[in-house]
């Protein structure tokens, strides 16, 4: 019984640091102004949502350690869902160093846009070697006759804070006193947001190798070349009623 005590209150200190909100930690998706303007390729944009591996739309911040697993903590999170976050903050920073307007699906305004853009992001991570890749193709369709279509690849490197050997500090100390500390996340969630501001530059000004395709014929039943609706038929003329006014005496 003397034992039970101590073992309790140790027990009871641990759910306690547990269930404790404050040591969880989350961190932003917002990709800094670069404080650079281009000009306007786009005009009117529907952004589809970003494409994430797996590891990157789980909600923790994932990083790479010596073994190559890619490694996370359920105590440092994203503050918002990555796939909507990374979406809505790459049409903002692309309309913003542009002055095209690009929304994140769905289209809200009433005139279809003009262009679509789709992201798909192969490779999001911090890597062991100190660096944070953000790796993938985009795709910007105009279904319009003789539009220009472009499939590209980007390939963004963000060198993040050297890594040292530590027993028990950054993330690496989490599994084992052996491996190598990786950046923190705080460190990863700013390259992360460095990277997005790179690849919003990068598709407003249609940069990176790939292929420009030209559409050869609107689709028919194309989103962006909706086909006007038929005049109504007139309607017939009314015909007069007679109406009949009875006065009381």
């Amino acid at each position: 019984m003397r034992l039970a005590l101590p073992v309790m209150l140790l027990a009871g200190l641990a759910l306690a640091g547990c269930s404790n909100p404050e040591s969880t930690e989350r961190y932003l998706i917002d990709p800094p102004d670069l404080q650079q303007r281009v000009g306007n390729n786009l005009g009117t944009a529907e952004l589809r949502d970003v494409s994430l591996p797996e590891y990157a739309e789980a909600g923790e911040v994932s990083w790479q350690t010596q073994d190559g697993a890619v490694r996370s903590n359920s105590k440092r999170l994203w503050a918002d869902e990555p796939e909507r976050a990374f979406t809505l903050t790459l049409a903002r920073s692309i309309s913003e160093m542009s002055g095209a307007t690009v929304i994140a699906e769905p289209w809200p305004l009433a005139e279809p846009p003009r262009r679509r853009i789709e992201v798909r992001v192969e490779k999001a991570l911090a890597q062991l070697n100190g660096i944070y890749r953000l790796q993938g193709a985009y795709y910007v369709a105009d279904e319009s006759a003789g539009g220009a279509n472009h499939a590209r690849r980007f390939d963004i490197q963000v060198a993040l804070p050297v890594p040292q050997e530590a027993a028990g500090s950054g993330p690496g100390g989490l599994f084992g006193r052996a491996a190598k500390a990786g950046a923190p996340p705080i460190a990863i969630a700013a390259a992360q947001n460095q990277a997005i501001a790179q690849l919003a530059q990068q598709i407003a000004v249609l940069g990176g190798p790939g292929d420009t395709i030209t559409t050869s014929a609107p689709s028919p039943d194309s989103f962006f070349d909706t086909a006007p609706l038929l005049p109504l038929e007139p309607l017939p003329p009314l015909e007069p009623v007679d109406e009949q006014i009875e006065v009381g005496s």
